[in-house]
């Protein structure tokens, strides 16, 4: 019995694998620092919401939290 390996089946892990390589590479971690001293990492890029003003990110942990544009000093990417 003859056993045989396509190419398909090479070529579909390595795929996956490079497209998870370059989705995680493309998220980055931002700091932000605020006006009273404190400094936030962000898991991603912090969006700001046009409707609110209110700067939106996620934190390290994954929550969600939001701050006036007014209290941001400057965002600065990791």
């Amino acid at each position: 019995m003859k056993t045989s390996v396509s190419g398909k089946t090479i070529l579909f892990p390595l795929l996956l694998a490079a497209t998870t390589f370059l989705l995680s590479a493309c998220s980055s971690d931002y700091v932000i620092s605020t006006q009273d001293g404190h400094m936030l990492t962000t898991s991603g890029k912090p969006v700001k919401d046009k409707e609110t003003g209110l700067l939106s990110y996620k934190d390290s942990d994954g929550n969600m939290h939001q701050l006036r544009q007014q209290d941001v000093k400057e965002i600065v990417e990791k």
